[in-house]
């Protein structure tokens, strides 16, 4: 009997992935405006009981302001990649990356939100990015927003809970295609869609004063309507503006399993596995998913729509589905009890199969595989793992060196896992890794938690000398990609 080996598709875009409010610091330079994440501050480890979830007042945002010299704010000095990027997109052409994803500060080029014209500071330093990125032959995929917004939009309008907040991220979203059609042919719109319900300040800008009293979950879902629309208007623009681009809108991956073969507990992983469906389903297939209806009605949750939505949302649907994968979840019925797995967004009960990361995040590769399948026989659209990766503590040795085994063993044992979706008959666009280069963390504030293939001198209260270099992990990742997935192995 013939033994099936699968294989990476020729032209597979490997990468990694950062985002904007993680690694570029300078927030008050060029010309740039404060934005959401520039008041997300540190969090010292004694004090973390739990990840801290900012759902701020105005009056907390405006204490945090009158205060800020303070406190401690990660997001504003990253890792300084907007004085750093040549030395950095280097590093990462040497790696041998096809693509890198990368996120445009939207209060870089438009400081407040509400601009009619662009800063052009800001608009030339993304040019100077993506020329650099093209000199040394790696495709840029591009977020236009990753967990932030212009800080304005959010004390002003409340985020995404506005619907004046959807024109003036479709302004936004139009100057950079026209800016940069030239450049850029990969495009996500919203980063972890899904994850305003968790986190509506990180993910739509709501802040407590624009919440009806006792209407969160209802407001929570009217922003997220909001940027469904504001998703769909941008897939419109882009496909006009750049007839050759392919965009997206990236959600949180996470299969969901249950807890016993209990009915209840198996309807409760398919409930929970619905909460990141109904974002797929309506940017993939364009419209409300029939469960819903219910799950409005029982939650008593009344969507305002204007009139031409349903049209929007049904002509303008995404080319391909991005998505991150670091963990798998386990549901049950409501009564049962257990111990908590940890998590960045989206947690569930422990899983006692499954060994978990230095902040007790479930490691489970299969669970890629599944969910990869699952994604591909729901909507038979291109997929793209956009996020996927190990933070850890890393140890630099007295020589500099950097061994990091357990990186190594993560990251491979989820290839493997993706190469036999791909097998299986899954269409796998490519895989960027998160933190290819170490950064401040999006969940807890902190340079502690690393995650890249390259070591940045920095401490979680922005000390150090930022020197990049090269983890054991580096000559690795470069192998895999200079194999094209084939050598996996860690000598």
């Amino acid at each position: 009997m013939m033994t099936f080996q699968p294989q990476f598709p020729q032209g597979f875009l490997w990468g990694g992935a950062t985002s904007a409010n993680q690694v570029e610091g300078a927030y008050n330079l060029g010309g740039k405006g404060l934005s959401t994440a520039d008041v997300v501050e540190f969090v010292e480890p004694e004090d973390r009981t739990s990840m801290k979830i900012p759902f701020p007042s105005l009056d907390e945002i405006q204490r945090v302001l009158d205060t800020e010299n303070d406190r401690v704010f990660p997001k504003r000095f990253g890792i300084d990649f907007y004085h750093n990027y040549k030395e950095d997109i280097a590093l990462m052409k040497e790696l041998g990356f096809k693509t890198f994803r990368i996120s445009i500060g939207w209060a870089r080029i438009f400081p407040t939100g509400v601009e009619s014209e662009p800063n052009e500071e800001g608009l030339a330093f993304y040019d100077n990015v993506f020329d650099e990125m093209q000199k040394h032959g790696i495709e840029p995929l591009v977020t236009l927003s990753h967990y932030e917004i212009p800080l304005h939009l959010s004390r002003e309008y409340g985020g995404f809970y506005s619907r004046d907040v959807v024109d003036y991220f479709v302004h936004y979203a139009r100057t950079v295609f026209q800016r940069y059609k030239d450049k850029v042919k990969y495009w996500i719109t919203f980063n972890e869609i899904n994850s305003l319900l968790m986190a509506p300040y990180i993910g739509t800008g709501l802040v407590q004063d624009f919440v009806p009293e006792g209407r969160l979950l209802e407001a929570k879902y009217q922003a997220a309507h909001h940027q469904l629309v504001a998703n769909a208007k941008a897939i419109e623009a882009c496909h006009r503006i750049i007839p050759d681009a392919s965009i997206g809108c990236m959600v949180i991956g996470m299969i969901n399993y249950p807890n016993s073969p209990h009915p209840e507990d198996a309807s409760a992983a398919h409930n929970d596995m619905q909460k990141t469906f109904f974002f797929t389903d309506v940017f993939t297939r364009g419209s409300y998913p029939f469960y819903m209806k219910r799950f409005f009605a029982e939650h008593d949750i009344h969507i305002k729509m204007e009139l031409g939505d349903e049209r929007l949302l049904r002509e303008n649907t995404v080319d391909f589905i991005p998505f991150s994968y670091y963990m798998s979840g386990v549901s049950a019925r409501p009564e049962q009890g257990g111990e908590k797995a940890g998590g960045n967004l989206i947690s569930g009960l422990k899983n006692p199969y499954l060994e978990a990361s230095d902040w007790g995040w479930q490691i489970d590769p299969v669970g890629l595989r599944t969910l990869l399948n699952m994604f591909y026989e729901r909507y038979e659209k291109p997929l793209f793992i956009v996020e996927n990766g190990l933070g850890a503590f890393d140890k630099v040795e007295e020589d500099g060196s950097v061994h990091d085994p357990y990186r190594i063993d993560y990251l491979a044992s989820h290839i493997e896992q993706m190469k036999e979706a791909v097998g299986d008959g899954v269409d796998l666009w490519g895989y960027t890794t998160w933190g290819p280069i170490d950064l401040v963390s999006f969940s807890t504030s902190e340079m502690s938690k690393r995650y890249g293939f390259i070591y940045v001198d920095q401490d979680d209260y922005g000390s150090g000398s930022l020197k990049r270099s090269k983890k054991d992990s580096f000559s690795w990742y470069q192998k895999v990609i200079a194999t094209n997935g084939e050598d996996l192995s860690s000598s």
